[in-house]
């Protein structure tokens, strides 16, 4: 069973790794053939491409320039603990033991634009490339069209040694759309998570990046290999609705203190 994951936007790469192990991407002869696509634009090419104020689009700028194929500690981090948002502080990985990191690195994948798919420990230069961002390249005129087949092979790679495939998708539907399911040889449990606001259950946004962070902690800590396993989940106050639920849909709800 693999849990996927979205990236984030922003990064960390002040904190100190602390000797935690590392592992090298998948894909960095597609990340460089991205990269190069992205030299060519100006910094007002790039905030324009990727809705960016103009100092971020320099601070990418910079990026893409200083990016590399030789991955080394000085100019990259592992990619669970260089992620930093909503999603990655439920996760908080910092916390993780290495026994609980060890079982992530084959059980988790981070979908990315420039990466493709991350392991947990798969150092991670910094970037921002967005997976809807309509960036033409020679496979066509989006990074759904770039990477194709490509991440539902390496899924596929992954689970060739389950005799039941499965695949938990804590990710956006953004990120999920660059899996093509026509390829993908697994049965995809989407998890989802609401509270109770305003007198009804709703996904409140900031609140569902979290949990699908926290959903991912629980898998890592309690070892979680069959989709029935999930349904023990009890995070800050989530409890698993049976009757919501379908089988391929796991809902999670809570009461929110106002």
């Amino acid at each position: 069973m693999l849990f996927l994951l979205s990236p984030a936007k922003s990064l960390d790469y002040e904190t100190p790794a602390a000797g935690v192990p590392y592992t090298l991407p998948q894909f960095v002869p597609q990340s460089q053939a991205l990269i190069e696509v992205l030299r060519q634009k100006s910094p007002q090419q790039i905030a324009e491409l990727m809705d960016l104020s103009d100092a971020l689009s320099a601070l990418n700028v910079a990026r893409y320039e200083a990016w590399t194929p030789k991955f080394t500690a000085k100019n990259a981090k592992q990619a669970v603990l260089a992620f930093n948002g909503d999603v990655y502080e439920g996760l908080d990985a910092k916390t993780l033991s290495a026994q609980d990191l060890d079982w992530a690195q084959t059980h988790v994948g981070i979908l990315s634009g420039l990466y493709g798919v991350l392991r947990p420990l798969d150092w991670m230069q910094p970037y921002r490339l967005e997976m809807g961002t309509t960036l033409q390249t020679d496979k066509g005129s989006n990074l759904y069209k770039f990477w194709g087949p490509q991440i539902a092979d390496y899924l596929n790679a992954q689970l060739a040694k389950d005799t039941n495939p499965v695949i938990v998708n804590l990710a956006s539907q953004e990120y999920f759309k660059s899996v093509d399911r026509k390829t993908l040889k697994a049965r995809v449990i989407e998890c989802v998570f609401e509270d109770f606001k305003g007198g009804k259950y709703k996904i409140i946004s900031f609140n569902a990046k979290r949990a699908r962070g926290l959903m991912a902690r629980f898998a890592i800590q309690n070892k979680i290999t069959h989709p029935e396993g999930l349904s023990a989940f009890d995070l800050e106050g989530y409890a698993y609705d049976p009757q919501v639920s379908e089988p391929d849909r796991v809902v999670f709800r809570r009461k929110v203190q106002a």
